[in-house]
């Protein structure tokens, strides 16, 4: 197996180029600067994941017009982390026609007018940044395709893959699998002909203690209880029966008697482990983390026995998120919000 190395202990950049909540080049240029990737550096760290959404990058108003206004954040961050010695992955968070938290309005899969438009997008983004080795960039796709067959992703990967490989036969390419990168999908992701392929998933689970009374999560909102970790996922049977419309919601039947503990995580992990071992290909954990709702001490917990778990299985990975986002490390002003917490995400 080729080693992926460089890429060990990262964080995300959520809320700066990515899920903002509108477009401002204000906030683009105020919300992540270089002390924040010397602050990351500082930890120990050795990456950082920097997802986009393609409106910085292309006006729908003039489809393959690019701006470069938008490129101009990314070569940002890329010299930043260059003199501080971090890597970077390049995550197309949300692509031409496709977004993991609008899906009723994806139309990606469905229109070949958007597949080619995100093709040349990644065309252009291949071209930009082929020539840059320090920092280590790292192409990763598309962010957590959610789709009822793993199939129509897997062809468009394939062509992404083939458009960067055209251009760039070096930088490796990250590729997630379907349900949001879930882990239990890395099988279903085809093994590409490719020795500079990464396989990523994300890591959420149990959802009634990541997630706890998320308002993006209608049954957890509704059943707005607070649970510790380790702890007995109990009350939920009870809350279900109540709302069985709630059921089906994010699997949630499925959590019901669990026992949400460091065994718990080690069986969920099973299927990384498995995949590892069958392929002998490198896996990478894009995303993890628990809603700040949740006790410090269980978030905590539950980031010290998860990483402990990556570690133990040579998984790199990058916690969600470091500023806000509501899992923030640090809160609007930049302050760590807990030092314990920090400490655990930066164990090594």
């Amino acid at each position: 197996m080729k080693e992926f190395t460089g890429f060990s202990t990262g964080i995300n950049l959520g809320g700066w180029l990515s899920q903002y909540s509108r477009f401002d080049h204000t906030h683009f240029k105020t919300f992540i600067d270089e002390s924040d990737i010397s602050r990351i550096a500082s930890w120990g760290m050795d990456h950082v994941r920097l997802p986009v959404d393609y409106p910085l990058l292309e006006d729908d108003a003039e489809p393959f017009h690019y701006l470069e206004s938008g490129f101009e954040y990314i070569d940002h961050c890329i010299e930043w982390c260059r003199k501080h010695q971090l890597n970077l992955i390049l995550d197309i968070h949300r692509a031409p026609g496709y977004s993991f938290n609008a899906l009723g309005e994806s139309d990606l899969f469905s229109q070949p007018a958007q597949q080619q438009r995100f093709i040349s997008l990644w065309e252009t983004l291949a071209r930009r940044y082929a020539g840059v080795r320090q920092p280590e960039v790292v192409f990763e796709l598309l962010n957590e395709v959610v789709l009822a067959d793993s199939r129509p992703w897997n062809d468009l990967a394939l062509r992404l893959i083939e458009t960067i490989r055209s251009i760039d036969p070096l930088h490796w390419i990250m590729v997630g699998g379907n349900k949001n990168n879930a882990i239990s999908t890395l099988k279903e992701i085809p093994i590409f002909n490719d020795p500079n392929i990464v396989y990523t998933f994300h890591f959420y689970e149990p959802l009634p203690f990541t997630h706890q009374k998320a308002a993006w999560v209608p049954s957890l909102s509704r059943f707005d209880h607070n649970y510790d970790f380790p702890s007995p996922a109990s009350g939920l049977g009870d809350f279900l029966k109540r709302y069985p419309e709630y059921r089906t919601d994010q699997n949630m039947e499925s959590y019901i008697d669990c026992m949400m503990d460091k065994g718990d995580l080690e069986k969920r992990m099973q299927d990384a482990v498995d995949f590892i071992q069958k392929t002998g290909k490198p896996v990478y954990c894009g995303e993890f983390g628990v809603i700040d709702l949740a006790p410090m001490s269980g978030r905590i917990n539950w980031n010290r026995d998860f990483i402990g778990l990556l570690i133990q299985n040579k998984i790199g990975r990058a916690y969600w998120s470091y500023k806000e986002m509501d899992f923030g490390i640090v809160d609007t002003n930049g302050r760590v919000v807990n030092e314990g917490l920090l400490k655990t995400i930066c164990q090594q």
